[in-house]
């Protein structure tokens, strides 16, 4: 029997945080993170020989990193298996080496691989290549803002295997149905045919699978100087341009859906908006960012960097103090706040970030349909499971549509990400705030 779809809610973002462990806001004082020498080389060569406090296991004089060797492997903020959680790892990376300590939960001696961040050496292999150059990010930026190949399964689904050599002769090893989002990091012939190996780690066939095409929309940087932002989106396929400050003006002109078209006033009591000399467009038709005051909660003085997501106008602008420097669309949550598919009010702070994380309702009952789509990139919670994130599978912005997260364009969601607090080190796949780099603030407001 299924369960609620609030329990069903509350249920992912339960297992979610049973997989990413004890993530929360560090109490213990942070140290500034500066990157160390322009590349690699000079990163291994200024490090030194690490440390190893007496009762760890010695490390060997040619070690200058760690290979991580799981997928998403636990980075503790302290050398103990019960301490929070620091970030995560990301498979074969190499992490620089700062130290060792023996500490509980951990059968080896605890490494240090940045600023109160250690893992248990079982899970790493030593090596005496460079560590990665701190200035990388661990995945590359792109051109579309996507960090994976992604593909839809078709109609009719499809099954997995482990193992290629298994495809369609052997029993699946999971079966995902229409409509699922896969992200594809490898491809093979096999008997003639062609099979893409899914981030999860499963062989599918290609024939079942349909691209997802790039989508390169983005926002707009604002100019500085600015007090109110001076362009607009158009969100209809086809909206009029009439040359009269009346609804019922003759139409001169129309534009097309994501054309960016300038803002010059309100007219008509905020039912037209003027785009040039002669020139309104309806404002149902149009999304405009509205300039705010940025919430107590920000040092506006430093230039405090935050976000302010506006559910009236489904537009995001990103603050520098008072300053806004970006703006763009978004798509909220189609309920009502405080609903359960309700994009939550208030002021928050990003509480986790991760390169990529699944989604689905997989658990929710009453569901109309089932989805799950893989690897949802550039991920920012700020509110239990409810945070900023790409979206490839709906070209929406502007317009309510998720079930409470705020998506945004993937070359947007992309932006932000690298631009928000914590920062996310080279070779990591996730991270959590700490004293002194606390999470970005986000404001949702109506």
């Amino acid at each position: 029997m299924r369960r609620t779809r609030a329990e069903g809610r509350q249920s992912w973002l339960a297992r979610r945080l049973r997989g990413l462990g004890a993530f929360g806001r560090s109490a213990v004082p942070a140290i500034a993170v500066a990157a160390i020498g322009t590349s690699s080389a000079a990163l291994a060569a200024s490090l030194g020989p690490p440390w190893v406090e007496p009762g760890a296991e010695p490390i060997p004089s040619w070690v200058t990193s760690a290979r991580i060797l799981n997928g998403d492997q636990p980075l503790r903020i302290a050398p103990a298996k019960e301490a929070q959680r620091r970030g995560s790892g990301q498979r074969d990376a190499l992490l620089p080496v700062f130290g060792a300590k023996a500490g509980p939960g951990c059968k080896a001696r605890w490494l240090q691989v940045g600023p109160f961040a250690w893992v248990c050496g079982e899970f790493v292999e030593l090596s005496g290549k460079p560590p990665l150059d701190p200035t990388v990010r661990t995945f590359p930026e792109a051109d579309d803002g996507m960090p994976h190949r992604y593909f839809f399964v078709g109609a009719d689904g499809t099954q997995g295997y482990k193992q290629l050599e298994r495809v369609d002769v052997a029993d699946p090893d999971t079966t995902l149905e229409a409509g699922f989002a896969v992200a594809v990091v490898a491809e093979a012939a096999h008997d003639g045919d062609r099979y893409a190996r899914i981030n999860t780690g499963f062989w599918v066939p290609m024939r079942d699978l349909g691209p997802v095409h790039p989508f390169t929309f983005h926002g707009q940087d604002v100019p500085e100087g600015a007090t109110a932002i001076p362009f607009a989106w158009v969100v209809d396929d086809h909206a009029k341009v009439v040359g009269a400050p009346t609804t019922f003006g003759a139409q001169v002109g129309t534009r097309g859906k994501f054309e960016v078209v300038p803002f010059v006033e309100d007219a008509a009591g905020g039912k037209l908006l003027r785009v040039g000399p002669k020139e309104w467009m309806l404002a149902s038709e149009v999304r405009h960012p509205r300039v705010a005051e940025p919430p107590v909660e920000v040092d506006a003085a430093t230039g405090e960097r935050w976000i302010d997501v506006d559910l009236t106008t489904q537009t995001l602008v990103a603050y520098e103090g008072k300053r806004p420097v970006f703006a763009t669309l978004v798509s909220t949550g189609k309920g009502k706040p405080g609903t359960p598919l309700g994009t939550p009010l208030g002021t928050h702070r990003i509480w986790i970030k991760l390169l990529t994380t699944t989604m689905d309702n997989l658990e929710e009952d009453n569901a109309q349909r089932f989805y799950r789509m893989e690897d949802v990139p550039w991920v920012q919670f700020f509110s239990k499971g409810v945070g900023l994130h790409g979206a490839f599978w709906h070209r929406q912005f502007g317009h309510v549509r998720s079930h409470g997260c705020v998506n945004l364009a993937p070359l947007d969601a992309q932006r932000l990400f690298w631009w928000t607090s914590p920062h996310v080190p080279a070779g990591w796949t996730a991270a959590s705030p700490m004293t002194l780099e606390p999470g970005t603030i986000v404001r949702v407001r109506q």
